[in-house]
């Protein structure tokens, strides 16, 4: 059923959320602490079986130089020739890391390179990682990751693991200059669904050099609003949180405001292609067309009327690929 903001009000709606003073510079001495760590990229040739795509299994050093896995997938070379590739990097939704190397399968078959990041921390939900989040916990937390360490910004999750989709991007754009694998640092896109999606925003919102974003019904979007429009896991986990912790509800909504994509995207300059479900209850359509309505660069919505978390499915899918092939085009 429809829940949320009526349809005039949703293509206006623009969040509830204000970016602190110090989101730039936060950002960047965030940003500027990782790189301290020199950006050395392993790429091994992974046996996976697969005659079409080769696997190569990745390790970056992400937010304290911690390594992070991922999966590289190319065309095999029987098929991509010698030209240079365009590049998708996708990050997982919640609860799930990189899986395993014969999956996802999708953007490699399409013709691009593709390296999905493992996602720290994650990864026993539903599809199988093996990157631990090092920094560990700061203080109480509700199971799950939404609020390890969400007191103070400085020690929330979430700075370490964009920090890390930020850090996948510039290691992606790195590869062909490494002699590693054939990608253009020139056209290098994000994409991801639910915390991918979100994820994929913030890193297009600060790394620049990102060439387009798919960011399908994105999570960790206007928090104050999803916080008190659905009852859904993963934003009840703060919830949760704040009805023990009930006298830090000001600081915690006060970090939350660093991590939040709807402050973040009047940063992002690169085309993106959003999708939303009107009857998502995990992220509340208000929250999604926050994040749209924000977006600075050029921008499309698919909206699925009768659909919720899984919005336009293998649609979707395919509408990401014509939209990056599109804006990728060499």
């Amino acid at each position: 059923m429809y829940y949320d903001l009526p349809a005039e009000e949703l293509a206006t709606y623009r969040g509830s959320t204000s970016a602190p003073e110090d989101l730039d510079g936060f950002w960047a001495d965030t940003l500027a602490e990782a790189r301290v760590h020199p950006l050395e990229v392993e790429a091994t040739p992974f046996p996976s079986g697969l005659q079409t795509v080769e696997v190569y299994d990745v390790v970056f050093p992400g937010f304290g130089g911690d390594p992070i896995r991922a999966w590289l997938r190319l065309p095999a070379r029987s098929i991509r020739g010698d030209g240079q590739l365009p590049g998708v990097v996708q990050y997982v939704g919640y609860g799930g890391g990189r899986g395993e190397a014969h999956e996802s399968l999708f953007w490699a078959s399409a013709g691009f390179a593709h390296l999905q990041m493992d996602t720290r921390g994650q990864g026993a939900g539903w599809s199988k990682g093996t990157t631990p989040d090092a920094a560990g916990s700061a203080g109480p937390q509700v199971p799950g990751m939404m609020t390890r360490g969400v007191l103070n910004p400085q020690t929330y999750y979430y700075r370490r693991l964009i920090t890390d989709a930020v850090r996948a991007v510039e290691a992606m754009r790195s590869l062909s200059g490494r002699g590693l694998a054939p990608v253009d640092p020139d056209r290098v896109a994000v994409l991801g669904m639910s915390q991918g999606g979100g994820l994929a925003l913030a890193a297009a919102s600060l790394c620049p050099e990102v060439a387009a974003v798919v960011a399908l019904v994105p999570f960790l979007s206007d928090f104050p609003r999803a916080l008190t429009v659905t009852d859904a896991y993963p934003y009840r986990e703060i919830t949760d949180f704040l009805s023990m912790q009930r006298e830090a509800v000001q600081q915690v909504m006060q970090a939350l405001r660093y991590f939040d994509v709807v402050n973040l995207v009047p940063r992002a300059s690169a085309p993106a292609l959003f999708s939303v479900g009107l009857m998502d209850t995990t992220t509340p359509p208000s929250t999604v067309y926050a994040a749209y309505n924000t977006y600075a660069g050029p921008k499309e919505l698919s909206v699925w009327p009768f659909n919720q978390h899984e919005a336009g499915g293998s649609e979707d899918e395919l509408a990401a690929l014509a939209f990056l092939r599109r804006q990728l085009a060499g």
